[in-house]
Formats: C-alpha cells, structure tokens, sequence
C-alpha cells in the first residue's frame, strides 16, 4: 500500500464524478517560483541531467526533480502540509490536467490538495497549483476495484491566466493496453517524507491482464500515482505515461514491486470527460 492518510480526512469514502469547483479567489494557485520565460519550452531544459532512460536499475535514485511530475500536497489556509502521493501532468486541450492513483484523492475534500510539480528540497520550482476538480471512474466510485485505481485532476490557472502544461510542459497520455506490457518504464515517485523524489528503469510485465508489474526497490509511502513514463526524451525529460502506481494492493506492500492498473479504454474515456467539462 503506497497511501496514507492527510490529516482532517477522515476514512475513504468513494468521491462524485466531478468534485466541485471552488471559488475563483481560493482556487488560484500561488506561484513561488515560475520560471522567468514561464514557458514549457524553458521548463523542458530544466531537469535533473543525472536523470536518463539508459541501462535498466534494481534501485530507486533520488534527483532533483522533473517539471512535469511532482508531489501532492494536504493544502489549507495557503500553506503546504506534508506531501502524500505523487501526480504528473498530462497533454489535455486547455493544458490543466495531471493524473495519479484515484486511492490517492479517495476521501478528499475541493481546496485541500495542491499539486507541486519538480518539488526538491523544500522548493517549488514551478509553483503550487491548487486542485479544483477530481475525475474518477464510475467504478471506481462503486466498488473501488483495482482495476479502476486513476484519477485526473484539474488544476487552478496562475491568476495571469496561465494554465500548468504552459510552464511545466506535460507528459503524452498512453494509448492501448496492448502496448504497455514488456515496455521499458522509467518510474518516478516521491516517497514520504523524503527530500526528493526516486527515478528508476525497468521493464514494465503484464502481472495480470489488467495489472502491470515493475520491480525496483525504494518505491514506499507516496509514491502512489508515480507515472510508469515510456519513450522519454533525453532533451526534456518528458515520454509517454502507460501507467499510475496503484492497482492491485494500491501499488504494492512492499518497496521492491509496484503495480499499475493497465491503461485501457476506461481510462481514455475518462481523460475525454475530464478535458470535455469546461
């Protein structure tokens, strides 16, 4: 299990479709540190260079960060609490989407989660982006089956407007399930309580027809809803995510194998009604 609880959220309990939106004063995300061309373009460059999809690795290394992934937060009165889970942003029409693990947002409440995308070290390289809505399957708010364990997130503009994709840049949302096992992966996730977060390559195997598998130490508490990232470029650190941590076991009870529920048409029909409700 790579969850834990926020404080204030009592249990879990199945979340509506659509979670409703907050005001337009509370919901602006409070940008700290946006960088100066406040472009994707420029944010591509800025990635840890240690950070590279060569060679296969048995353990999870710490880096220094990813524009386009990052940790999230218990988020009130304006200021950041601990960071629980990990999300990334994904290539959406109006550029405000990020995915994670929906065990991940299961139970909370509008306005007190923010999304910190290349979090290191005690900074926000990129700013604090406030969730407004959360996106989860019918399913999964049913029965909560593995299967069905992602979540899309809308985020808060910058108050100029700006939408995350625009400073971040984002990753490409995967295609078919048939594509995903037998894949080189390199996964990312922030573990709790850690400084920064962990990267590692490996293969991604089918574990069950609607479960993938990957196996590399240190994936622990909160690195749920790490992207599993294909075809990642060596210029701007961005691929194509076939998968979340979480699924069978909610992504796994121990730090050597982590699970995804496989990317089908589930998910794609999902993401359409997220970037569809404007």
């Amino acid at each position: 299990m790579r969850w834990t609880a926020r404080p204030g959220v009592p249990g879990r309990r199945p979340l509506s479709l659509i979670a409703s939106a907050l005001s337009a004063a509370v919901v602006i995300a409070t940008l700290l540190m946006v960088p100066a061309d406040g472009g994707a373009a420029g944010a591509a460059q800025r990635f840890d260079p240690a950070y590279r999809m060569t060679g296969t690795s048995s353990s999870g290394q710490a880096f220094g960060g990813l524009a386009a992934v990052g940790a999230l937060f218990s988020y009130r009165a304006g200021k950041l609490g601990s960071h629980f889970c990990t999300a990334s942003v994904v290539h959406s029409r109006a550029g405000d989407l990020a995915v994670t693990a929906a065990h991940c947002v299961t139970g909370s409440k509008p306005g007190q989660i923010a999304f910190v995308p290349g979090y290191a070290n005690g900074k926000a390289p990129f700013g604090i982006w406030q969730v407004t809505r959360v996106y989860t399957d019918q399913a999964w708010q049913a029965t909560q089956d593995p299967d069905d364990d992602v979540a899309f997130l809308r985020l808060a503009a910058a108050s100029d407007g700006i939408p995350i994709e625009d400073v971040t840049g984002a990753e490409r949302l995967g295609a078919t399930a048939a594509q995903q096992a037998g894949t080189l992966v390199q996964v990312i996730g922030y573990p709790d309580g850690a400084a920064q977060p962990v990267w590692c390559v490996n293969w991604a195997k089918s574990y069950s027809p609607t479960q993938l598998v990957f196996n590399c130490d240190g994936y622990t508490n909160g690195t749920s809803g790490g992207p599993f990232l294909t075809n990642v470029s060596s210029l701007s650190g961005q691929g194509t995510v076939i998968g979340v941590i979480g699924g069978y076991e909610q992504g796994g009870l121990t730090p050597s194998v982590s699970y995804a529920p496989v990317f089908g048409r589930a998910v794609k029909s999902l993401f359409h009604s997220a970037e569809a409700d404007r």
